[in-house]
């Protein structure tokens, strides 16, 4: 739903009923994620999108009928369909659940402050319940901010708790994602799930090296929604007139900027100084950090020099195992640019655990988890806290 979050805040602001349809469960290939939502309000008025244009007709025909009929929350089953060009299914082969229900502002208003947060750009949470109990279906309940605390509730009790903590954990790690709790006596006898769409804020890329590659890599990271921030030692580099696409430029010393700011499982760590006395200290730091990427420009031999000064101050292989070198895809990158596109190819391709392979050569559904290691089929400790951090 917070993919309409400026729409919904409005007409929760004007008090005006409307049917939220969700997505709320996915197989196979589909064109956008779970979470989702198109919403149709009582002028037949209707915002967002939830295949790209497949299944929008009936979806919108489904939240007039729930808007009219006033009731229960509905929902409905978009699968494949190639037997008539007319029918109403999804044509990329996978299939889609939608949750359609009626939303009266008035009787939500910890809804209309959740959508209100996510408008100024504050970390927001909202979990609402899409199987379980029928009585429960459809309703919600907010975490904003960085605590555990609920705004709204499911049925105030273990139930609430259990959602809450769940909701609070996805949102630290900024990721909507299905939760299920019930179903045990310490919580609740009949077990529930509930989808917890997330709002959080950019993640971060920390670029060290004020240099060309780093122009052109803070400009495609912006336009891939990362918050930017260019650190370099030198001043007379470190500019905000070289790098006017990065939202901060910092000149001091990499390690020490690196001490000193936050960091968390989605952060990027660039580092295209290659420049031993920038480097080490650097990466020393970084590779000890829970962030999701740390890669570092340089030829092959740099790199193995670099594995070897790393080794010298201590750094354990655990470690050395995390850092991305020579950075990048094999893209035959010659340019600024290209080398960028390399570089953010792979954050991409390392954040939802994927080979980088051309689609051609693959088989399967082209949308959908995918957790592959680099050790070979085992999954480190580190790649499942990075995996589970992923999302935006």
């Amino acid at each position: 739903m917070l993919n309409i979050a400026d729409t919904l805040h409005r007409w929760c602001r004007e008090a005006r009923p409307f049917a939220l349809a969700t997505v709320v469960d996915i197989h196979g290939s589909a064109p956008l994620p779970a979470g989702t939502s198109v919403a149709v309000d009582m002028d037949g008025n209707a915002v967002g999108s939830i295949s790209g244009g497949c299944v929008e007709g009936a979806v919108y025909e489904l939240c007039r009928q729930v808007l009219k009929d006033g009731g229960a929350p509905q929902r409905a089953w978009f699968g494949y369909s190639d037997d008539d060009a007319f029918a109403v299914g999804l044509t990329c082969g996978g299939e889609l659940e939608v949750l359609v229900q009626r939303v009266v502002p008035a009787a939500q208003s910890h809804l209309a402050a959740a959508l209100a947060e996510v408008m100024s750009g504050r970390s927001t949470a909202v979990a609402q319940v899409v199987d379980g109990p029928e009585e429960l279906i459809g309703r919600t309940l907010c975490v904003l901010g960085d605590v555990d605390v609920a705004h709204g509730t499911l049925d105030d009790g273990e139930v609430d708790r259990a959602v809450t903590a769940q909701a609070g954990a996805l949102l630290r790690a900024g990721r909507t994602a299905r939760v299920e709790v019930g179903g045990d006596a310490d919580t609740c006898p009949e077990r529930l799930s509930a989808l917890v769409h997330v709002h959080a804020p950019r993640p971060r890329m920390l670029i060290f090296g004020a240099v060309d590659f780093a122009a052109a890599l803070s400009r495609i990271g912006h336009f891939l929604g990362y918050q930017v921030t260019v650190c370099d030692a030198r001043p007379v580099f470190a500019t905000a007139a070289r790098f006017p696409e990065a939202d901060e430029v910092v000149v001091d010393w990499p390690h020490r900027y690196l001490e000193r700011t936050e960091v968390d499982a989605r952060t990027a760590i660039c580092v295209l100084t290659h420049d031993a006395k920038f480097d080490i200290p650097l990466l020393q730091r970084a590779l000890n950090l829970p962030v999701g990427y740390v890669g570092a420009m340089g030829s092959r031999r740099t790199h193995d020099e670099r594995l070897h000064r790393l080794r010298e101050v201590g750094v354990p292989e655990v470690q050395l195992a995390r850092l991305r070198s020579p950075i990048g895809l094999d893209l035959g990158a010659r340019t600024p640019e290209e080398t960028a596109v390399s570089i953010t190819a792979e954050i991409i391709s390392h954040a939802n655990h994927t080979t980088g392979l051309p689609l051609s050569h693959g088989t399967g559904p082209i949308h959908g988890p995918r957790v592959r290691s680099r050790s070979g089929g085992r999954t480190t400790p580190y790649e499942m806290v990075v995996h589970a951090g992923v999302g935006r």
